[in-house]
């Protein structure tokens, strides 16, 4: 019996030894390390080509500043800008991406549906393309000169609602075009995950309700839908989770003409003026590192309201 355990804990420190260390190296550290810095107020200097950083002290001063900053800065406007366009970013993918999702796959499942494999294929697809390739590409196709999406408008007749100042230039639409790109490209991520929850459940529940004379929606809404609750909770957070965290994709199509009022950014994007700088303004690493804390101080508020209210009634069900 000794043997075994000792053999058991050599395997996990040979296994999950490696990826513990990487992880904490360059994730859980960095993460630490922010928290810490939020506290502080960082000053670069710089004498005789060299470098130097000073650490001051301030604790709750840059979050102070950042909720309710009186200067021209308007951090405390930027932030709930921000965080509204988060909100409006995440209510898009919840209202479109997630519900398209459990339909393609709902479809997938089906038995009469010929070629399955090659259409989940297709539809998967976009997610393993680079945002960098799928943004140039979407840049393009909205471009208010030549861009595809104009032209198609104009053929259908419905000239008159593209934005005078295009599809990404336009502070009302720019959101929520850039938004159904990310709903086009990342909706077989949540497509596989309803595939594989309709596919576990058991075959001759669904045939004896077909059987006693039940629809094919009654067939979804009473016995498959309420199976794969829990998978559609699991959705549902890590859509929270890489909304409240996105900014590349809003970055490569956007943010090169959010303007200087930044009414289209999102925490992410905030996060990356505030700290490199931007219309003008001089780098603030400190109230950048603030901006990241609040970034995760809200993705973990989500995450623990999930767990313990959803999760636990999931379970409990």
């Amino acid at each position: 019996m000794g043997s075994t355990r000792r053999a058991r804990w050599h395997h996990l420190l040979v296994f999950l030894g490696p990826a513990v260390i990487i992880y904490s190296l360059f994730l859980t550290w960095p993460l630490l390390d922010s928290l810490r810095a939020s506290f502080f107020d960082l000053e670069v200097s710089t004498a005789n080509g060299v470098t130097t950083t000073t650490e001051t002290f301030v604790g709750f001063d840059n979050f102070n500043r950042l909720l309710t900053d009186p200067n021209t800065t308007n951090y405390d406007e930027r932030l709930w800008n921000a965080i509204g366009n988060n909100i409006r970013f995440f209510a898009i993918f919840m209202a479109v991406q997630n519900p398209v999702a459990l339909l393609l796959a709902t479809l997938l499942t089906s038995r009469n549906l010929k070629g399955a494999a090659i259409y989940r294929t297709i539809l998967f697809t976009p997610t393993t393309l680079s945002i960098v390739i799928i943004g140039w590409i979407w840049t393009l196709m909205l471009n208010p000169l030549w861009g595809v999406v104009n032209n198609i408008f104009k053929g259908l007749g419905l000239a008159g609602s593209i934005p005078k100042e295009g599809w990404l230039g336009s502070p009302d639409l720019a959101l929520t075009v850039v938004a159904l790109v990310g709903v086009w490209q990342y909706v077989g991520l949540p497509m596989i995950l309803f595939l594989s929850a309709l596919l576990g459940i058991d075959g001759e529940l669904i045939d004896a309700a077909r059987v006693d004379g039940a629809s094919p929606w009654r067939v979804f809404w009473n016995i498959k839908f309420p199976l794969i609750l829990p998978t559609a909770g699991i959705v549902t957070i890590l859509t929270f989770v890489g909304n409240f965290s996105a900014f590349d994709n809003v970055y490569v199509m956007q943010g090169s003409q959010a303007g200087p009022d930044f009414r289209t950014d999102l925490l992410g994007t905030f996060f990356y003026r505030v700290t490199f700088g931007a219309a003008g303004q001089l780098p603030n690493q400190s109230m950048g590192t603030t901006i990241a804390t609040m970034m995760f101080l809200i993705i973990l508020t989500g995450v623990i309201l999930y767990l313990f209210v959803v999760q636990r009634r999931l379970v409990r069900d």
